[in-house]
């Protein structure tokens, strides 16, 4: 019965989008809104039919209802109810289905929170989101159909894999990178409106660079949560490999990044329209190219899921979307003509632009790297390899160059600088930057790129600081203001300038932790007996013995380690090892003592019960928490940027139908109160 239920929604699903797509496209064309209610009918339909969809397979997973497919696959009743539920995106067909939830949901709020704006637009955008799901609707319904049949009926199931349930953060990681993921639809499919429109006006800007804000905070959350996830559970001694599946989060972050810094031209110089469109469809394919990358099983990756038939589906789609994507850059591009040009080198706009142009430098950079071993093996049938030392000598110097304009652009203003006030702001955070840079020669590092990082973080934080505070002092000056009440009052009229400051910090305490993490690290290992000592740096780990256990999915072994740290304080660690029955070999569970210095990192590789042995690996990470505890920066500063200014409700734009061929109306649309 679940099976033909969560089917049938999923082709309803199917059926509302592709009538939706169809109607809001043509209707939008033709400038047609007396088909927008249909329009609107269809998203609530869609969204419907993917919430239940997901909830019959949720209710089946719940169940142990093993007629399912999906269910048989990564089921089992010993697994605990948290990783029940979130076995829906544990393996391909369930994930695919999860992801039409979320695009139904993005389309849904999307439409509500717009539905009296924006009249110009929102058919051809709504009928372009929802042709996009279309073609996911189409591949749960088809080549990733979840709610197949099962015949005969397994009497339990393999559970989930036993990686993806071996740690709390595959409950959150994964959503936060679907959010993300999904989230940039919504922004393309406003860019495509506008460029139907051939037209890009401030009021249509706004929800553009909202939207994308959105979907790019979600995306920054999981990357850093997967970064923590392969830290805590692999037990590899690291966060990052440039693995081609983490490169396929990072690209459509970069290009989204690059976009939020040139909507800033745009609203303020009306200039680098065309690019600034260019970069939210790049996003968006990116996106697409990602969850290929991730679903296709292509990639020998321990994110990527197994081999598929939804390869090929997915190439066709990615085809579709450029062709679409450079017709409509070309065709219609031309019609957003920049009204303003760079007059001066010394300019905030000058300072975005070589910003933007680093960014996408990067993404080529990273995009060629995890690509060309496909390439190289399907042209010439030569398997090759790009690892680290590839990706660390491209991306680094853009890194470091991405830090340095985080500091001079907020120092310049818009249009020309003087070269006299330059200087005056300029030699206070250099300063700043050398004695950052002579403390850290002082206490003995060494290296030029990570001494460069630590020297212009000090830089960038004393005029992020700055720009943050001058207006407070101002507003405590003018109007006599304590502190705290000049604090919510500059950050009130100012929002996006206080959010994207603060995300500024919080990317680079981002920074300075990888490189630190990646220059300073120091490693170990060694096989002690009970009562025996490692040492690694100023720590002691003395291994006291071992214990085993069994839980509901699991049976384990693990250490008892006692820890004696550089300043005496004793605390106790026990890395452990599990043993799940889908699985050969065991997967390992670190254990990490955390501090804000550093981190001690300790992985369990062997054990002799006969011998009372145990075999261990150790690594101290200096700074590497800070990786994650810039989370709550980036979702800070996020937020205040995009909470709504508080103004009087503008006047619903009236719905008009010109007749088919007029020209568009002066001014139309450009509802002011939205942007």
């Amino acid at each position: 019965m679940k099976s033909s239920l969560g089917y049938g929604l999923v082709l309803a699903g199917l059926a509302f989008a592709s009538f939706g797509a169809l109607v809001g496209l043509v209707s939008g064309m033709r400038r047609n809104d007396a088909a927008f209610p249909w329009v609107m009918r269809c998203v609530v339909g869609f969204f419907a039919c993917m919430l239940g969809a997901n909830g019959v397979m949720e209710w089946a997973l719940l169940s142990n209802d093993f007629s399912v497919k999906y269910v048989a696959q990564v089921g089992s009743i010993a697994t605990p109810t948290p990783y029940k539920i979130v076995s829906l995106w544990s393996a391909l067909e369930g994930s695919i289905l999860f992801w039409g939830f979320i695009m139904g949901s993005y389309v849904m709020a999307f439409a509500w929170v717009h539905r009296r704006e924006h009249a110009r637009y929102m058919s051809l955008a709504l009928g372009t989101m929802l042709a996009v799901g279309v073609f996911f609707a189409f591949l749960i319904a088809g080549p990733a159909n979840p709610f197949h049949a099962m015949s005969p009926v397994p009497a339990d199931g393999p559970g989930p894999n036993a990686l993806l349930q071996n740690h709390y953060l595959m409950i959150i990681h994964p959503p936060m990178l679907y959010l993300g993921y999904v989230g940039m639809t919504v922004p393309f499919g406003i860019a495509v409106a506008a460029l139907l429109r051939g037209e890009m006006g401030d009021a249509w800007m706004a929800p553009l660079r909202r939207w994308t804000l959105f979907a790019w905070l979600f995306l920054s959350i999981g990357i850093i949560l997967g970064a923590w996830w392969a830290y805590a559970v692999l037990g590899w001694g690291g966060y990052w490999a440039w693995d081609p599946v983490e490169n396929a989060s990072f690209l459509p972050w970069l290009t989204a990044t690059a976009f939020m810094h040139s909507t800033l031209v745009h609203e303020r110089k009306k200039m680098l329209k065309l690019w600034t469109l260019s970069l939210v469809l790049s996003s968006f394919v990116l996106t697409i190219l990602g969850t290929f990358m991730t679903r296709s099983g292509i990639f020998n990756s321990v994110h990527s899921f197994t081999q598929s038939d939804i390869g090929p589906t997915f190439l066709v789609f990615i085809a579709v979307l450029l062709f679409v994507s450079v017709t409509l850059l070309a065709v219609r591009g031309p019609l957003l003509v920049a009204e303003s040009q760079i007059k001066s080198l010394l300019s905030r706009e000058t300072t975005i632009l070589v910003n933007n142009l680093v960014f996408v430098a990067i993404t080529f950079t990273v995009l060629l790297g995890t690509l060309y071993p496909l390439i190289s093996e399907a042209v010439r049938d030569v398997k090759v390899s790009v690892g680290e030392p590839y990706f660390n000598k491209m991306a680094v110097p853009g890194g470091v160059m991405v830090l340095f304009l985080m500091g001079v652009g907020p120092m310049l203003p818009w249009g020309s600088a003087d070269p006299k006030t330059v200087r005056e702001r300029f030699w206070i955070p250099a300063a700043v930057g050398v004695a950052v840079v002579g403390a850290c020669l002082a206490g003995g590092l060494r290296g030029f790129y990570p001494l460069l990082t630590f020297g212009l973080a000090g830089f960038v934080t004393v005029i992020t600081l700055r720009e943050l505070a001058l207006p407070v002092k101002v507003r405590m000056q003018e109007h006599r203001e304590g502190f705290v009440s000049a604090l919510v009052g500059s950050a009130t009229r100012a929002r996006r300038r206080f959010g994207g400051y603060i995300v500024h910090l919080g990317i680079v305490m981002i920074l300075v932790a990888v490189g630190a993490s990646s220059a300073y690290v120091t490693r170990t290992s060694g096989t002690v007996r009970e009562g025996e000592s490692l040492k690694i740096g100023g720590y002691q780990v003395q291994y006291l013995g071992l214990a085993s256990g069994r839980e509901p999915h699991r049976t384990y072994v693990a250490t008892h380690l006692r820890v004696t740290a550089p300043d005496g304080s004793v605390s106790e660690l026990s890395p452990r090892m599990n043993y799940y029955e889908t699985m050969t070999d065991p997967v390992g569970t670190p254990a990490v003592r955390s501090t804000p210095r550093e981190d001690l990192y300790l992985s369990l590789m062997a054990f002799s019960e006969e011998r009372r042995t145990a075999s261990f690996n150790a690594w101290i990470f200096p700074l590497v928490g800070w990786i994650w505890w810039s989370i709550p920066l980036l979702v800070l500063g996020t937020l205040i940027a995009l909470w709504p200014a508080r103004k009087a409700r503008a006047v619903a734009e009236p719905r008009v139908t010109p007749a088919v061929g007029a020209p568009p109306e002066p001014g139309a649309g450009m509802n002011q109160g939205a942007a």
